[in-house]
């Protein structure tokens, strides 16, 4: 199968149900950020690769970029179609698993007493570039919501609201492990 089909072309794609939108459509442009977002997810993976250190917490990267693609699944399709292709839902337990993690890395960080920038490691500086595409893939899909609350997948944007949490915790903790100082923000 080749993956340029030329139907695209004229400025629409299909959607999972064989429905044509245009390509600037508001649901593209939100299944368009998630996917963004599980790229930049990659990027992080790749780093911590990179990096050539085990740290904890990469399991879970490969976990979201599955919640990510099940999320983008059923963006990409019309939610009167969702069971007929039997398409994967965000669960309660996809956001139990993100505050678990998030709580086991925060009992090993100091407490934050100031804001810091963005920086550290390839790894965590990767984890703050998702995290910034994370709020913005959620911003998206908010104005989704608001326009088509009942095309938006349950507990999508808690989700994506939990995971940008998680992302800049674990940007924190990579930095810790890796021994890389947090820089404060000085106003």
């Amino acid at each position: 199968m080749k993956v340029y089909t030329k139907t695209g072309d004229k400025g629409e794609t299909g959607l999972v149900g064989g429905t044509r939108i245009s390509k600037s459509d508001l649901r593209l442009e939100t299944y368009g950020e998630v996917d963004e977002l599980n790229s930049f997810i990659g990027a992080i993976h790749s780093a911590l690769k990179y990096e050539k250190v085990s740290i904890s917490g990469s399991e879970t990267l490969e976990f979201v970029q599955n919640v990510l693609f099940n999320l983008g699944s059923k963006l990409a399709c019309e939610s009167h179609s969702w069971e007929t292709f039997k398409l994967p839902d965000v669960n309660a337990e996809d956001i139990n698993r993100l505050e678990n993690s998030m709580d086991e890395f925060d009992k090993e960080l100091e407490p934050l007493k100031n804001f810091i920038l963005p920086n550290g490691s390839m790894a965590a500086s990767s984890c703050h570039i998702a995290r910034s595409v994370c709020r913005r893939a959620e911003r998206r899909l908010v104005q989704f919501s608001k326009a088509h609350p009942t095309e938006t997948p349950e507990n999508s944007i808690q989700f994506l609201n939990r995971l940008s949490d998680y992302l800049f915790i674990y940007s924190r903790y990579i930095n810790l492990k890796l021994g890389e100082k947090e820089t404060i923000w000085k106003p």
